[in-house]
């Protein structure tokens, strides 16, 4: 059913946003949404602040390539600029305006992004490769000995951090901090602007340090970046690089673990010589993407989408992890979508992530290194009792508990194969 309700305020008792990343099954929960209101969904990102959820696959190519009519700067979304958007709200850590590529739109976006593609094309990947490994294993070391351990919060959630926080001359004690000012930021809840703050608090503390001291790293090359205009700049650019780099990949990691751990197409295979875990990474990508919901673009005029009115200043979401199950570009069997990669797991247009490479090589050199170096890896706890963080955007589990084989971890580093 399409309404014909002329604007978003005059929607009632919608399904909050949360909900379709925190619940069990959530294509079906979009499946609920699309059969009430088509492509385009009316939900509550918190009480009283409703936007637009853009759940079809063309409708999200449509908005994210149309910069004149959809914006991704907050400053035109109506519900803030009217104050029905608290200053203290939760949502204010992921949709307030910030001076960085993530919330810039045009001339200024470009000029923004600039110094992200440099760093990132600037990156040694076979010596990240090489210094990933033995971070792994490094880890894998410190709980081999027990036989059983939690590969999010002792693995999964320590290597991106790890990964990205070297890559800006961030010291692991910072780095451990920074995660945990994330968790607040992207859980959108009553501590997200607290978490917000910390985080921003220790990368002024390091780009200062920086300044002071420069080095072989990218907060010394953001610092000296002709694109970025002033403190503030350089701060949110690092902001936008680490948040966006830890927790997705943290997802990625931790749910294609789940994967290869639970399904009958690929668990099968982590005995003998393949893996499986490209068919795995892209699995996750396609039906399960580390960042579900993405905030958000911004109508600069009235516009209809899928039916639905869309007036200037709406808010709308981007609901890659439904636009994926859209069921006019993909079909419903497992086996035919192994290796799809089609999704849009890292949007599309000008704001596509910038480090899709990087992010591949983080994620699969930490799934492959613990399959190869934990024998007789299990889950040890059903399937459906693996908890998520809060999050409207996110679906990262919060734990994935598992046995395996106790031993020892050989200390010298060997190349972990990736044939």
């Amino acid at each position: 059913m399409i309404s014909t309700r002329d604007s978003l305020s005059d929607f009632t008792g919608l399904t909050p946003l949360s909900e379709t990343t925190t619940c069990a099954d959530p294509q079906a929960a979009y499946r609920v949404l699309r059969e009430r209101w088509g492509q385009v969904a009316p939900v509550e990102l918190e009480p009283g602040v409703p936007a637009w959820l853009v759940m079809g696959y063309s409708e999200i190519l449509h908005v994210v390539r149309n910069e004149r009519l959809f914006a991704r700067n907050p400053s035109h979304w109506r519900l803030l600029s009217d104050g029905v958007v608290r200053q203290d709200s939760g949502l204010g850590p992921m949709m307030f305006p910030r001076d960085n590529a993530y919330f810039a739109d045009g001339a200024r976006h470009r000029r923004l992004r600039a110094p992200l593609d440099e760093g990132i094309a600037g990156m040694d990947q076979h010596a990240l490769r090489r210094s990933l490994q033995a971070t792994c294993r490094e880890l894998i070391r410190g709980f081999a000995k027990r036989g059983e351990a939690d590969l999010v919060t002792e693995y999964a959630s320590v290597i991106p951090m790890l990964a990205v926080s070297s890559l800006f001359g961030i010291s692991t004690e910072h780095g451990h901090q920074l995660r945990a000012g994330l968790i607040a930021l992207f859980g959108s809840g009553e501590d997200s602007q607290e978490g917000n703050r910390t985080f921003e608090r220790i990368l002024t503390e390091v780009m200062q340090s920086h300044a002071a001291s420069p080095a072989e790293d990218l907060t010394t090359a953001f610092l000296a970046h002709p694109n970025l205009h002033g403190s503030d700049e350089v701060v949110q650019s690092i902001v936008l690089m680490i948040s966006a780099g830890y927790e997705t990949t943290t997802s990625w990691i931790a749910q294609t673990i789940r994967l290869m751990l639970t399904d009958p197409r690929f668990a099968g295979r982590l005995h003998g010589g393949r893996l499986g875990v490209d068919d795995a990474l892209d699995e996750v990508l396609f039906r399960d993407p580390p960042m579900a919901n993405m905030p958000a673009r911004y109508a600069l005029a009235d516009t209809e989408l899928a039916g639905q009115t869309i007036r200037a200043g709406d808010a709308l979401i981007l609901g890659l992890g439904a636009a994926n199950a859209d069921a006019r570009m993909h079909t419903d069997d497992p086996w035919l979508e192994t290796g799809n990669r089609s999704h849009l797991a890292f949007s599309a247009g000008p704001h596509t992530c910038p480090a899709l490479d990087p992010s591949r090589l983080i994620t699969r050199t930490a799934v492959t290194t613990v399959l190869t170096e934990l024998h007789d890896l299990t889950l040890a706890i059903l399937p459906d009792e693996i908890e998520l963080l809060p999050s409207p955007w996110t679906r990262c589990p919060a734990s994935l508990p598992v046995r395996f084989a106790a031993s020892d971890v050989p200390i010298v580093e060997q190349e972990v194969s990736h044939g």
